[in-house]
């Protein structure tokens, strides 16, 4: 016997993606795809005008990132379950979603039944973990050592987390769709945050803080 229809929203800057996701999750004749939005500001929208069972989120957005997003939505609406479904496989991104207020997190290099399991498990109200991403918090240690980090916002992480990379302000831009100019008044926000003045001391900082291992900036 089939049970309730789990009605959906995918929020995703590519429509090809979302295309892709939606044909996937609709295989499952219990799942139904019923609104989709490419920016923050129309996920946001999206959501609170339909309240879906369960909201599937990327983290890199033109505008907001989903994890400020996330933070958003449940401020409106505290019930809404919320997947995150990210490229970013780093523990500090795990971590944020879940503190955002997140149900769960699946990487988009899981298997594709990850990503159907996970709808089923956060439309009941269960917090899901994609096994890859489990096993990583098992092996790892994440410090919390410091509180810095914690002072920047979804998306001055974000660009941090770029800028830790060596990605330049103009790669960032295009990124994430948003202009060289803004791209660079989150870089010096970010820097008088974290008390840096020096690409040398961010990178330390994200050392640190479990961001990056010493050996990617090798």
């Amino acid at each position: 016997m089939s049970m309730q229809e789990i009605n959906v929203i995918l929020i995703d800057d590519h429509a090809v993606v979302r295309e892709g996701y939606r044909r996937l999750l609709e295989r499952d004749p219990d799942i139904k795809v019923i609104a989709e939005g490419e920016t923050a500001d129309e996920g946001y929208r999206l959501v609170c005008d339909n309240q879906p069972d369960v909201v599937v989120m990327d983290i890199t957005l033109p505008g907001m990132s989903g994890i400020e997003v996330t933070r958003r939505i449940l401020n409106k609406v505290p019930e809404q379950k919320i997947l995150i479904f990210s490229m970013h496989e780093d523990m500090v991104f795990v971590n944020r979603a879940f503190q955002a207020g997140a149900k769960g997190y699946v990487t988009k290099s899981a298997a594709p039944e990850a990503l159907i399991e996970a709808v089923r498990q956060v439309s009941e109200g269960k917090l899901y973990l994609s096994n890859e991403m489990a096993q990583s918090i098992a092996s790892q240690t994440i410090s919390d050592s410091g509180k810095d980090i914690d002072l920047l916002s979804g998306r001055e992480f974000e660009i941090f987390h770029l800028l830790v990379q060596g990605k330049t302000l103009n790669e960032i831009s295009e990124a994430l769709h948003i202009s060289y100019k803004t791209v660079a008044n989150y870089q010096s926000n970010i820097r008088q945050k974290l008390g840096a003045t020096t690409a040398a001391q961010i990178v330390r900082i994200a050392i640190d803080h479990g961001v990056i291992s010493s050996v990617d900036k090798s």
